[in-house]
């Protein structure tokens, strides 16, 4: 008698909570080895530089245990780790934006950046820095989160004939995009020239000179959001399911992708702030999540989130590498890598 194949995924019910998640076979082994993998390019990341400080000193350092240089704490603690974290918690927000708007939108080909986002918090910023007589950076990432929100709103308002169709989302996305990078090529014509490289290095992304003030606001925002996005997982596949179906299945199809979008953008809003306009790592991501753990959402956010702040943190130590002493702005960086991956997917998509 030939036995049932086995199911593929992991079922899993917490006691406390309400819910159930199906979770793929992989997932588990996948997850533990990109969080070793994290841990590893962070402790290589922080050691190196025009200091370098080996691995068992940074985390010597990290822990506050003594080593054989008092400088290394400084190095360390004030310099490198606050910066290493910000590309991490950047790293983890993009890929958690990408992996939701490429649910909601169901083309792999989504990114925040892409669809306009991106570019309608860096023209909020920027044009505030332009008009505004003293600006108050204490404001920056609410004016970022309502660039990114209006942006989304035109975008789903623009979209909507009886509902909105996810490849009419991701065109006039791209339009949006275009207008708001326009914009902010105008903006930064009326700056001063040291203004204008300032912000000009800023919107190509970089986490330069982060601070533990830049990182705690991260934290502060992505404790909101993430338990948020890793929650969206059960919408998100079920509208990877189609619109009609979705609906039989009892989900309120346009509440939940309009919710979706907000969240998206607000995700994506808060990097704008404290690294500028980083392309591709949300787009990137994901795909490198779902090779890993298959299409389930339940895995495959978490596996995002590793893999995005890995790629960051990669894309960092790179950035401080290729031109030694000197370094690439890290969105030039992330461009080398996702850039090239875009053009394939298209080249196969059109295949």
């Amino acid at each position: 008698m030939s036995e049932f194949p086995r199911p593929n995924w992991h079922v899993i019910r917490p006691k406390i909570l309400p819910l159930s998640f199906r979770v793929d076979r992989r997932a588990p082994f996948a997850l533990l080895g990109l969080s070793i993998a994290v841990l590893v390019c962070l402790v290589f990341s922080v050691s190196y530089g025009a200091y370098n400080i080996t691995p068992l000193d940074v985390i010597r350092a990290v822990l506050g245990i003594e080593t054989s240089d008092p400088n290394h704490q400084l190095v360390v603690r004030s310099f490198r780790l606050p910066r290493i974290l910000l590309a991490l918690l950047v790293g983890m927000a993009l890929s958690g934006s990408g992996a939701i708007m490429q649910g909601i939108t169901r083309n792999d080909l989504a990114d925040p950046g892409l669809l306009g986002i991106n570019s309608g918090a860096g023209m909020v910023v920027v044009g505030y820095l332009v008009f505004a007589p003293n600006p108050q950076p204490a404001i920056m990432p609410w004016l970022a989160f309502a660039g990114a929100l209006t942006a989304s709103f035109l975008i789903y308002t623009l979209a909507w004939r009886g509902g909105v169709s996810p490849l009419r989302l991701i065109l006039i996305g791209v339009g949006l995009a275009a207008i708001g990078n326009a914009s902010i090529s105008f903006f930064l014509t009326r700056l001063e020239l040291y203004q204008a490289q300032q912000a000009f290095v800023w919107l190509t992304g970089s986490v330069y000179g982060s601070t533990w003030e830049e990182v705690r606001l991260l934290v502060l925002w992505l404790a909101i959001l993430m338990p948020i996005t890793l929650l969206s997982a059960r919408q998100l596949n079920l509208l990877g399911l189609g619109d009609a179906l979705a609906t039989g299945l009892g989900v309120r199809v346009e509440l939940q992708r309009l919710l979706l979008i907000v969240l998206s953008a607000a995700l994506a809003s808060i990097t704008v702030t404290v690294a500028g306009t980083i392309g591709f790592v949300g787009f990137v991501a994901p795909h490198i999540a779902r090779r890993l753990v298959g299409p389930s959402h339940e895995g495959l956010l978490l596996a995002a989130l590793l893999s995005g702040g890995l790629l960051m943190v990669a894309a960092d130590l790179l950035s401080r590498w290729i031109i030694a002493p000197s370094e690439l702005p890290i969105g030039v960086t992330t461009a080398l890598i996702g850039a090239p991956y875009f053009a394939y997917l298209l080249y196969r998509n059109g295949k």
